[in-house]
């Protein structure tokens, strides 16, 4: 098993930035891929990012490229996504997952309990 737990979510305005943390513990989390996904009300969970156990790939969403940055301290066992220049479409739950495997389908095997991120326009 694996647990994770995120931080960092909030309000902030648009053009605002946040970094989102995820800690994980439990098997070697270090091992798996970690992946970031996000719900917004009414709307199905959509991939946000994801990065190999390396630390390289990475991927994302066409939607968020250029603008958040995911990355990993596997001496932390924690993966961050900063988000830069926010939009008020970003707003949602964001979810962080581990894998084996990434996948941008939220079929992921393991997930956090999810961090509101509200941008205000």
């Amino acid at each position: 098993q694996v647990q994770l737990v995120e931080s960092g979510g909030g309000l902030v305005q648009a053009g605002g930035s946040l970094r989102l943390s995820c800690a994980a513990s439990g098997r070697p989390a270090e091992s798996y891929a970690m992946g970031w996904f996000r719900q917004a009300p009414g709307k199905e969970r959509e991939f946000v990012a994801a990065i190999k156990w390396s630390g390289s790939p990475t991927y994302y969403a066409d939607s968020v490229k250029g603008r958040f940055t995911i990355s990993r301290d596997n001496g932390k066992n924690t993966v961050y996504l900063q988000m830069n220049n926010l939009k008020p479409e970003d707003t949602a739950v964001y979810y962080c997952a581990a894998d084996w495997e990434i996948n941008t389908a939220p079929i992921w095997d393991y997930w956090g309990q999810g961090t509101q991120v509200t941008v205000s326009s």
